[in-house]
């Protein structure tokens, strides 16, 4: 009487929500092997215990293993979930949780085991879990891909090839579109971004991705931020905001990537703001023509009209014979013509002054309108070489490196923040070698120094303050240590 008593208090838990089961006796169990050879009952992978003549002892199993996993009880939580998941993985054929609670005891385990071969076993088994749940529940496609591709990039990187991973996600993505989940779209833009750069995707399938990748933001901006909902924060969307949307911002350098329509939209409101500054005038103008905007676009048209009535340098070519108008390659947008153009200039110039403005120039444009780091900061270098006592190449290059979080890290956090260490260093050198340079180098001191790390971020990475350290990423910097101010 008693056993049958026990078997109907667990039915009844797992029909109606919110019943406590009863309480399990708490056992420490010795973290198992991991079972290479599962016994199924029945043909296939999605057996079921509904009907079986051992579904109370898999009821009974189900409810003790999700009791001692609430309470983190790994050992004796897989001891309970394998006797169940052996016989009935898919449980009742309404839920599919065993195989996502399945990762998590084995991700439990995996924090306090030490043998390799046993680590390695159970991170197998967690991938295994992820295709078995697809096979047993394909309506929930997106759920097991965009789980298993996160761990494949973020908790076990390196276990296959990038363009893998890129392919879960890519379904992923296909099947949720703008309805895709935060989680998803940072290492999904950064294997695209990576992927298209380094030529091992194709440009069509990034623009088309790319779409896919802003259009989810836009939503989640609507539905979330906009509203003051706070999914926003939970769900990871403003992690999100601080990374994905400068990743893809880079490759506004890549001819032809990005259309018309993407720049007026992202730019033709800092003109409207700033009809009377002539250098976001020239700035706006350039990004339209870069983009091939026709001559006969309204936007387009105003920016021109303000340019020429307000803006337009004209060069005599009586006083400036054979001089390339490397100005006007510039403003028009023809960014290749325009560094060419400089460059042949610089090299040829005997006056350092001017030497090193148009490498800093030629480093503005690959900086700002290429998105190119690595090649504006050997620009900037060039024009020290050419001027040492000169401050702004050094304000430049502390730009590039405080722009870098969303490239070095994932917008936020350690990895992001520590690129302030070395901008800082570079704006400290400014206004050392130029005193003219003093109060932009401190402005920009001041407004970086509070998202250095914190102090307790600094503990937990086992540093202290002082501490010599290299920044890596592109930068390839040493720095000293310092928390936020």
């Amino acid at each position: 009487m008693k056993t049958n008593y026990f078997l109907s208090i667990l039915m009844v838990a797992l029909l109606v929500i919110g019943c406590t089961p009863k309480t399990a006796e708490k056992t420490t169990v010795a973290a198992p092997e991991v079972d290479k050879n599962i016994v199924i009952v029945d043909e296939g992978n999605c057996v079921k215990w509904t009907g079986k003549s051992f579904q109370s002892e898999a009821l009974e199993n189900h409810v003790l293993y999700r009791q001692e996993l609430e309470q983190k009880n790994y050992a004796s939580a897989y001891s309970y979930w394998r006797k169940v998941f052996d016989k009935a993985p898919a449980a009742d054929g309404q839920r599919d949780y065993q195989y996502t609670d399945g990762v998590k005891i084995y991700k439990g385990l995996l924090e306090t085991e030490k043998d390799e071969a046993k680590k390695e076993g159970y991170i197998k088994e967690i991938f295994t879990l992820y295709d078995r749940g697809l096979e047993c529940f394909p309506a929930k496609a997106s759920m097991y891909k965009s789980l298993k591709a996160y761990d494949l990039f973020y908790t076990y990187p390196g276990r296959v090839d990038d363009n893998e991973v890129f392919q879960l996600f890519k379904d992923v993505v296909d099947l949720k579109g703008k309805d895709s989940p935060a989680y998803v779209i940072n290492p999904f833009t950064s294997l695209l971004v990576n992927g298209l750069l380094d030529e091992k995707i194709q440009m069509s399938e990034a623009q088309r991705y790319t779409g896919k990748i802003i259009e989810a933001i836009a939503e989640a901006t609507k539905k979330y931020k906009a509203t003051n909902d706070p999914k926003w924060k939970s769900a990871g969307w403003d992690v999100v905001e601080g990374y994905a949307p400068a990743r893809l911002e880079q490759l506004e350098g890549m001819e032809g990537f990005y259309d018309c329509t993407y720049f007026k939209n992202k730019y033709f409101s800092e003109y409207e703001g700033n009809k009377s500054d002539c250098d976001v005038v020239r700035s706006i103008r350039g990004k339209l023509n870069w983009a091939k905007c026709s001559p006969s676009d309204p936007q387009l048209a105003m920016v021109n009209a303000t340019y020429d009535t307000n803006c337009k340098k004209v060069i005599d070519p009586k006083t400036n014979p054979g001089i390339p108008l490397c100005r006007t390659y510039l403003e028009d947008g023809n960014y290749s013509k325009a560094i060419s153009c400089y460059e042949e200039k610089a090299d040829v110039m005997t006056d350092n002054n001017k030497k090193a403005q148009y490498y800093l120039t030629i480093a503005k444009i690959y900086y700002g309108e290429l998105k190119k780091y690595s090649s504006a900061r050997k620009y900037a270098r060039k024009a020290i070489q050419a001027r040492s006592n000169w401050g702004e190449p050094y304000i430049l290059i502390g730009k590039l490196y405080a722009s870098s979080g969303a490239l070095c890290g994932p917008g936020t956090g350690f990895d992001s923040q520590i690129v302030t260490w070395p901008a800082i260093d570079k704006w400290n050198k400014a206004k050392s070698v130029d005193p003219s340079v003093a109060a932009k180098a401190n402005k920009l001191i001041r407004q970086y120094q509070k998202y250095m790390p914190s102090k307790g971020d600094i503990f937990q990475k086992l540093l202290k303050e002082g501490d010599t350290f290299k920044v890596a990423c592109w930068i390839q910097e040493t720095t000293t240590v310092r928390a936020a101010k």
